[in-house]
């Protein structure tokens, strides 16, 4: 007995920074919970996508411990305080440059309401130097985080890959639910190395694959199926299709299953693109795809390979949403340089745009030059919190050769309303793209492109009671125009507008109404804290 009360498990507490967050709550432009809503579609306003985006890494990692375990996904600071009370040896803190000042904050608390647990630092903000950390931190992850985690609590090494978990992130429009997605974590790390990308370099260029073999993919989608066979899935993995071995093995996995194939957005270059051909990538399952745009003139060598303009059309012909991301302020931008570049993307129709600022992040070549140039705007050179507070993309921090900061932060501005008035709602010109595709894949010979066919089909009209609030909210006369020739074509080419659809998109309206009132009123747009144990004594 004495020697069962002398035991004590070490217990580990994950969580992400604490709630609420965003402009309103001292925070900077894009810092909140949601990516979509954000970053790319953030002038869209109720037609936006809405999904909470938690910290997964941290429930990945628990996942593959043995050391009992606790994960929060946006602890209010009572939520946390309670936590620690409970005791832990050790509190990890996921966070990113711009929510430095709040990990400082939830650092302080550990140190007041739990002083023997020692404090773990992870998340790309740990991209600062140990003198700038040390003072919140004990142990700073900058590496692959279950390899590291094990190291710090004495745990034997495990292999890569590590057991995936199911982790499931569900998506609205309206405040409706509309499906969910599984999180498949395909890898760390990018070697294309473009200048200004946090990503690749925190991992020294290299490519870490959480899921090395085709057939280790495979397994976890059909691990997800199992549980739900609607079941759509994003990949995270920086260039998901450059490693042409992995892919290919996964599609053969796929050909020979006899399944349709999954619905997958995935991250990729035009240069990991260029080495498929639009067959190979309808098989695999790709519907959605993360392209960097950038700039014409960028120069980065991932935009090697296809003419984009070729590439573009031609995935919007076969079904497949392009999330398009485009930089302004390069040097060689002018005003007049951005809106041409953003009238030449449009014409290619993305899905969805992102437009960012060319900014500098600590351990990038571009911030190195930046710096070595004295080149950083006088209030960010003058204090590093507020350069670390305002280091999201959408604020210039840099001397451009023709353009202020606040010219650039305005055209910002600018190219998001232009793209929601000229191209309309995204979530409408993703129901056109897969018309398109179900067009062109309904009288294939190919058995598993017809199925591919048959899932845009479902998926056009689970969309349809979109369309009244499209047509009649819509940004401009031009989009509502184009909301109601699509909503006309379906009906001539699909059918499938019944009594019920009517019904639907009435209450469709009505949500899509609900939803302006709480964005207005700043109403359900935090998220509840989410707690998740793992092997934790009862």
């Amino acid at each position: 007995m004495l020697f069962a009360g002398a035991f004590k498990v070490k217990k580990l507490l994950l969580t992400s920074v604490c709630r609420p967050m965003g402009l309103k709550y001292g925070d900077a432009k894009s810092v909140g919970y949601e990516l979509l809503h954000g970053q790319v579609t953030r002038a869209q306003g109720i037609f936006s996508p809405r999904s909470n985006i938690h910290h997964f890494s941290l429930e990945y990692i628990a996942h593959n411990l043995e050391t009992p375990a606790v994960v929060l996904q946006y602890p209010s600071e009572k939520e946390f305080i309670r936590e620690l009370q409970k005791g832990y040896d050790f509190v990890g803190i996921s966070f990113v440059l711009s929510t430095f000042r709040r990990m400082k904050r939830m650092a302080g608390l550990v140190r007041k309401y739990s002083p023997g647990s020692k404090i773990i630092l992870g998340g790309y903000g740990t991209v600062l130097k140990d003198e700038e950390l040390s003072p919140y931190g004990d142990f700073f992850c900058r590496e692959e985080g279950v390899g590291f985690l094990r190291k710090i609590l004495g745990e034997p090494e495990i292999p890569i890959p590590y057991d995936h978990p199911l982790i499931i992130n569900g998506l609205k429009v309206f405040s409706i639910p509309i499906g969910n997605n599984g999180m498949v974590f395909g890898g760390l790390g990018c070697p294309n190395g473009c200048d200004f990308c946090c990503t690749s370099y925190f991992f020294k260029r290299k490519h870490i694959r959480l899921l090395p073999e085709g057939d280790d993919i495979f397994n976890v989608i059909a691990k997800y199926r199992r549980r739900d066979p609607r079941m759509k899935f994003t990949v995270l993995d920086e260039d998901f299709l450059l490693n042409q071995k992995r892919a290919r093995r996964f599609l053969e996995l796929v050909r020979n299953s006899g399944e349709p194939p999954p619905c997958m957005f995935v991250f990729s270059s035009i240069k990991a693109l260029s080495q498929y051909d639009i067959r190979e990538l309808l098989e695999m399952g790709i519907t959605g795809l993360w392209i960097g745009y950038e700039g014409k003139r960028s120069g980065y060598a991932k935009q090697q390979g296809r003419d984009p303009g070729e590439l573009f059309r031609e995935f919007r012909e076969y079904g497949i949403n392009i999330l398009a991301s485009m930089i302004i302020g390069f040097d060689y931008q002018t005003p007049e340089i951005i809106r041409q570049e953003l009238e030449e993307l449009m014409s290619l129709c993305p899905t969805f745009t992102q437009i960012l600022i060319y900014g500098p992040t600590p351990g990038t070549p571009f911030y190195e030059r930046i710096k070595s140039e004295g080149r950083f705007a006088p209030e960010y050179a003058a204090d590093k919190d507020h350069y670390f507070h305002h280091c999201t993309g959408y604020y210039g921090m840099v001397k451009h050769p023709t353009l202020t900061s606040e010219d650039l932060e305005r055209i910002q501005e600018e190219c998001y309303r232009t793209d929601f008035r000229h191209l309309g709602p995204s979530i409408v010109r993703a129901v056109e793209n897969w018309l398109l595709g179900y067009q062109h894949l309904i009288q294939e010979k190919s058995d598993i492109l017809r199925k591919r066919a048959e899932t845009y089909r479902k998926d056009i009209l689970n969309a349809l009671p979109l369309f009244l609030t499209a047509r009649l909210l819509g940004p401009s006369e031009r989009a509502k125009q184009y909301a109601q020739e699509l909503y006309n074509e379906i009906q001539k080419k699909i059918g499938g507008v019944s009594l019920m659809t009517h019904l639907k998109s009435f209450a469709a309206l009505g949500m899509a109404c609900w939803t302006a009132l709480c964005l207005k009123f700043d109403w359900f747009q935090h998220p509840p804290l989410t707690r998740l144990a793992y092997r934790m004594p009862s």
